[in-house]
């Protein structure tokens, strides 16, 4: 029927009409059915919708029984027609929305570019986000799969020529977003930076920069694009500089953590831009608290790479709002920042909490690298945490295949330095001592070397490796190309073979060359003795001469014939009196005080530390008569008479003090 020379047709007539159209336009044959659906035609067949009004193929005037449109046979100037919509004018609003949001739904669900570039052909009319989004997913999916197509592959598919080309020739009118999208999908695709449609992008880019357009989440993407692209340095200068002329006061906490990790990837440090780094610190220790926590991730990591120094105040500002974040950090994220806070030397005790928490319930799944990095945290800050070693050394027992022997190393050196084992020892160091037998080449000589030196710590013999240790392939192994050895590798090495000798006499194996047997094991650096505290050296000494009567009747800082530096030591004769010191080499007796101060143990704790346990332990077996003075014993006496009458009650508690 005919109504005002418009022609209205019944839904039958129309499917029918429809149908002998669409297989003319190319559409395979297939069962349609005509609907309506929120005032508009809908062409539906298994699979596929098609609303006529996006693809401009029809004017619908809603009528009752009836569906009355005009028909409108598009054209087609090339293999594929996909045309772009951006203004209100191309289609209703609301329209746009819906279908938009329908067609991102079916976007999540493809998995390979084939499909993503099918639906976009069935589409037809498609808005410039939903084609960005598109490139963006291709490039997602094939890195997965890891079948990338080529570009030539690409630039050859009629849909991406399609898609393209009207990029290309609508640059201006795309929004920003849009225009930044698809960059980062050319990033992930490879595109070479010579391909005209990129070009295009990359000039409609610096001209809104110049304009002042880009805000500054923008302005942080492209420069990452251009970096990825290797573009001209005067872009990423242009970026960079209108950066620095915004008010990083108004900044928002995304915008300052995405301006951090730009920075970090422009820069091995940050002294080139360290002004505006001073400012963003300031700034966001002020809205630490709103951070995300892959934002505290990213900022602690940046402030890391960026090499900064004077930013203490944010890191801990920092380090406290990750504590209520613990649980809902990835393992990633948990990595980097416990990277952080041992790259500042920093701890808390809060932080630690939760860190116990979350280990105690997840240390089976979580990846190897975020609990190597737990600890490395506990080992640099002396924490032993009995719910963390516990959970490690169980995990370990089931999980140690998986591990590299990097992670192996770092994971297991921590209980010889903290002189600690846990419930299950004989499970851990008999499955440790397989994996080192069947990885033995995977390992590299020094890191053999920690790991073998850190169990003695604790008295766990590698008896089958000090043959290994002691060959001369080995050794070899630890030169550098002119032939040298670090100090303190050699040190290593001297006090591993003292070790054979005092504690495991069984051993008829190899033995250390006399020329790597050091005199010392007190190297500058990194030393395998604490240093003394001369705060509580003093007070110790002043107690020793109101007891002794004299300061020549004991000597400080003594260097031991076996290596060992010893703090105070005192010689006795047959009888048991005091000798001067200047003859100590005739002493029946000696006693060696171990003055030892909170460096000494464990933090927050009692419990002795590993190299300094072993070291009273070899003393002992030396012959010494050695008297621990440890710090929680000495922090309350605040008079000289108590400090004496403690050192009597030390050093000879069964005999009478002498008044002098």
């Amino acid at each position: 029927m005919t109504t005002n020379g418009i022609i209205v047709l019944s839904n039958m007539a129309i499917t029918k009409l429809l149908g002998h159209w669409l297989c003319m336009s190319g559409f395979k044959t297939a069962r349609f059915m005509c609907l309506r659906m929120q005032n508009r035609l809908l062409l539906q067949r298994p699979g596929r919708r098609y609303f006529l009004e996006e693809m401009k193929y029809a004017t619908v005037l809603p009528c009752k029984g009836y569906h009355s449109l005009t028909l409108y046979i598009p054209l087609v100037t090339s293999e594929c027609s996909i045309h772009l919509y951006r203004k209100k004018e191309d289609m209703e609003q609301k329209d746009i929305k819906m279908d938009e949001k329908y067609l991102l739904d079916q976007l999540c669900c493809l998995s390979s570019s084939k499909q993503i570039l099918q639906l976009l052909d069935s589409t037809r009319l498609i808005s410039d986000n939903l084609a960005a989004a598109a490139l963006l997913k291709i490039a997602e999916v094939e890195s997965k799969t890891g079948n990338l197509l080529s570009q030539s592959e690409l630039l050859e598919n009629k849909t991406f020529k399609a898609i393209l080309l009207q990029y290309e020739q609508e640059c201006q009118k795309l929004s920003i977003s849009s225009l930044l999208n698809a960059l980062k999908a050319f990033v992930q695709l490879g595109m070479d930076i010579r391909c005209s449609s990129l070009s295009c992008f990359l000039h409609e880019c610096q001209e809104r920069v110049f304009k002042g357009e880009m805000t500054i989440e923008n302005l942080c993407v492209l420069g990452e694009c251009l970096l990825s692209f290797k573009s001209d340095n005067t872009m990423i200068k242009s970026v960079i500089n209108h950066l620095q002329i915004r008010k990083v006061e108004s900044w928002t906490p995304e915008e300052i953590a995405m301006v951090y990790s730009f920075l970090q990837a422009i820069s091995a440090d940050g002294l080139q831009h360290q002004s505006l780094l001073d400012q963003m610190h300031t700034v966001a220790s002020s809205v630490s608290t709103q951070l995300s926590p892959k934002q505290i991730s990213s900022v602690l990591d940046s402030l890391v790479k960026l090499k900064q120094t004077e930013v203490m105040g944010l890191v801990k500002d920092l380090c406290k709002c990750s504590v209520k974040h613990v649980p809902d950090f990835t393992d990633e994220e948990l990595a980097n920042i416990l990277v952080a806070l041992n790259h500042f030397s920093y701890s808390d005790p809060y932080f630690t909490e939760a860190l116990e928490m979350r280990v105690s319930k997840t240390a089976f799944t979580m990846s190897p690298d975020a609990v190597t990095r737990i600890m490395q945290y506990c080992n640099k800050n002396r924490i032993l945490s009995k719910p963390i070693f516990d959970a490690v050394a169980e995990s370990f027992v089931y999980n140690s295949e998986n591990f590299t022997t990097y992670q192996i190393t770092e994971q297991m050196t921590p209980f010889g330095k903290l002189n600690y084992l846990p419930p299950n020892a004989p499970d851990v160091f008999r499955r440790l001592e397989r994996v080192m037998s069947n990885r033995y080449l995977q390992f590299q000589a020094q890191t053999l070397l920690n790991l073998l030196h850190s169990c003695t710590l604790i008295q766990r013999f590698p008896v089958n490796f000090f043959d290994k240790v002691f060959s001369p392939y080995f050794i070899q192994q630890l030169q550098d190309q002119n032939g040298n050895i670090d100090p303190y590798v050699l040190s290593q090495l001297a006090h591993l073979y003292l070790t054979v000798n005092l504690e495991c006499p069984f051993y008829k194996g190899p033995k250390l060359f006399p020329k790597y047997r050091v005199k010392s094991f007190s190297t500058s650096g990194c030393s395998l003795e604490t240093e003394l505290d001369h705060t509580m050296y003093k007070k110790v000494k002043k107690g020793l001469v109101g007891l002794l009567g004299a300061k020549m009747y004991f000597a400080s800082q003594v260097s031991s014939p076996h290596g060992y530096m010893l703090d105070i030591e005192i010689g006795l004769d047959e009888n048991g009196f005091i000798l001067p010191h200047c003859i100590l080499k005739k002493s029946y007796k000696r006693i060696v005080l171990c003055i030892d101060d909170e460096k000494r143990f464990c933090s927050n704790s009692h419990n002795l530390i590993g190299k300094e346990c072993i070291k009273q332990r070899h003393l002992k077996l030396l012959g010494y008569n050695v008297v621990q003075i440890p710090f929680y014993e000495t922090d309350n006496l605040h008079s000289d008479e108590e400090i004496v009458e403690y050192l009597h009650k030390k050093m000879f508690p069964h005999s009478y003090r002498m008044q002098w």
